[in-house]
């Protein structure tokens, strides 16, 4: 059994295909014609661009409007300003288009694939991707065909770039192995909208995996089995046939409201990273967005995003969830978000350092250009504003003036708003935590940011499997954080939500029912399975639960705990 990322769920049998990537190496040269290189690079742009904009309307049809939108990345990076002038920089002095690409490309490969958030690693995965394809068109090769497999075909490959999965009939299809890959990558989530099962991050599976063999791709626990036995082939048959079963069940959950088993109501909302994915949301049937993380707005752009931009993006969301909640968080850069046109210093410790809510109060008139575009918005719905990595009032209450300082110029000129817009607080540091009773006198909202606040709180990275142990939500320590903020938000008499992964942790429902928790924010194939285990607790079984899991000492007790009573 070969063990990797967790994907895109479901079980898939069938027979490995070991897709085979194309040769791009090549002997750097200086180019006889500089003038020629260039416009032979410009070509390669052209066809690039072509090409994908072909599989862009392929996917439309396949995996729907939104998910299409996922290769518009490519496209951006093909014709991004920045880099074009770097290569042809490269070329003016003396280098290939080749290695010009390589070096361009490979800069801001390293810039994405250094970062923490996996949300931004995996933007690493698209320079590549479009890298890949510039190559392939200089050096006149074919990259891997994914359009004509057989049916049942288990995809082996290194690296499932975006403009593969643009040409996977997923009919024919019943699972996919890579050796890299995250959750969040573009490739995991066409995956998942394509309803495949997949598990990523397999080590040496290309070299373990032959062509023809036997597969199982358990997407829900990142398992992959290779010739399985006839035992164990049965049983992974019977648990594909239980999983179609229980997914069909899930849509008996599909425009109900969000209510515990005696009937109290909650709110089931969704994270999203940019305004397509609100669609997305809305067909898993959300009840509004619990996070929508802007700073994609600014890593997807060449330079500082406009009033314009920024208001055409949140309008958009606002306007697509009808007058649900949209919670949006102010850009949240630094520590692993590095964006290269803010020219932010280099930090020994960056995670601890000049980040976030600091650095736009440090900016504020940059930071105003995003706060007027947010209030513009609230025009069309409910959109509420949430400040990230807050540890003092002093910092709500200087964004909170900033807010009101944007108010009175948009009156000045005439531009509607919500007078009432909701400013909030994205819980994710003990100092938050400590100070929530007071940071609740300040904030119309909270919303917990657990996969930060776990790993400032045990000091733990979540990307260093050495350290992996400590980090995690079960740990004491973090289970009385949450219950403090939960406990304090709720005496203050405001929303408290949660928007990290540990919303959609099954096992922790109850506990965070019984702490008081009004609003869950999972990703989108998460809600109704999330509804569905919210159903199965009244709150004396939830408080009851808690009650004794609090009392215990270790992380290990707690989780086995959990798991007896969700058996």
């Amino acid at each position: 059994m070969f063990k990797g990322v967790n994907a895109s769920d479901g079980i898939g049998i069938g027979v490995a295909r070991v897709a085979v990537e194309p040769d791009l190496s090549f002997t750097p040269h200086a180019p006889a014609d500089v003038e020629a290189e260039k416009a032979r690079y410009a070509a390669a742009i052209t066809k690039f661009v072509e090409q994908t904009r072909a599989q862009i309307e392929r996917m439309k049809q396949t995996v729907g409007e939104e998910s299409a939108a996922i290769m518009g990345a490519h496209i951006e990076f093909a014709e991004d300003d920045g880099i074009k002038d770097m290569v042809n920089g490269s070329i003016s002095a003396g280098m290939c288009a080749e290695q010009a690409v390589c070096d361009a490309y490979d800069t801001y490969y390293t810039m994405f694939s250094q970062m923490e958030d996996e949300l931004f690693r995996e933007r690493a995965a698209d320079v590549a991707d479009v890298k890949t394809g510039l190559l392939a068109d200089l050096l006149g090769k074919e990259v891997v065909d994914l359009s004509t497999l057989p049916e049942n075909s288990i995809i082996v490959v290194h690296e499932l770039t975006p403009s593969m999965t643009a040409d996977i009939d997923k009919n024919n299809v019943a699972g996919i192995v890579t050796e890299t890959g995250g959750r969040t990558s573009h490739s995991a989530i066409i995956a998942r909208a394509l309803e495949i099962p997949a598990v990523l991050s397999v080590a040496d599976v290309t070299l373990n995996i032959k062509n023809g063999d036997k597969v199982i791709v358990d997407g829900a626990h990142g398992h992959v089995i290779a010739n399985p036995a006839g035992d164990e082939l049965a049983t992974y048959e019977a648990k594909a046939k239980q999983y179609a079963e229980e997914k069909q069940a899930l849509e008996a959950y599909r425009g109900k409201p969000t209510v515990t088993a005696d009937g109290e109501k909650v709110m089931l909302v969704a994270n999203i990273g940019n305004p397509d994915d609100a669609n997305i949301a809305a067909e898993h049937d959300t009840e509004g967005i619990g996070l929508f993380r802007s700073e994609f707005l600014f890593m997807d752009a060449p330079e500082l995003p406009s009033e314009d931009s920024q208001f055409s993006a949140y309008q958009k969301v606002a306007l697509r969830m009808k007058g649900m909640p949209v919670i949006i968080r102010t850009l949240d850069v630094g520590g692993d978000k590095e964006i290269p046109y803010l020219n932010m210093q280099k930090e020994e410790n960056p995670f601890m350092g000049f980040r976030a809510i600091r650095y736009c109060l440090n900016n504020p008139d940059q930071y105003k250009v995003q706060l007027r575009a947010l209030l513009r918005a609230s025009a069309f719905g409910d959109v509420k504003i949430m400040l990230p990595l807050v540890t003092s009032i002093t910092e709500v209450r200087e964004a909170r003036a900033l807010v009101e300082q944007c108010k009175d110029e948009l009156r000045r000129e005439g531009i509607q708003f919500n007078e009432n817009i909701e400013v909030g607080t994205m819980i994710e540091t003990p100092a938050a935590s400590l100070i929530a009773d007071d940071l609740a006198q300040e904030c119309d909202f909270f919303s917990i940011g657990t996969n930060d606040l776990i790993g400032y709180t045990m000091c733990a990275d979540r990307g260093n499997d050495r350290v992996g142990y400590l980090y995690e939500v079960y740990q004491p320590a973090v289970l009385r954080s949450l219950k403090r903020v939960i406990t304090e938000g709720r005496r203050a008499g405001i929303m408290v939500g949660m928007c990290g992964e540990v919303a959609a942790d099954p096992l922790m429902v109850p506990v965070l029912l019984s702490f008081g928790l009004s609003e869950f924010s999972v990703s989108a194939p998460s809600i109704l399975r999330t509804r569905r285990i919210i159903s199965m607790w009244t709150k004396t079984e939830a408080d009851e639960l808690t009650e004794k899991i609090m009392s215990l000492k270790t992380a290990a007790e707690v989780r086995e705990a959990l798991q007896a009573a969700m058996r």
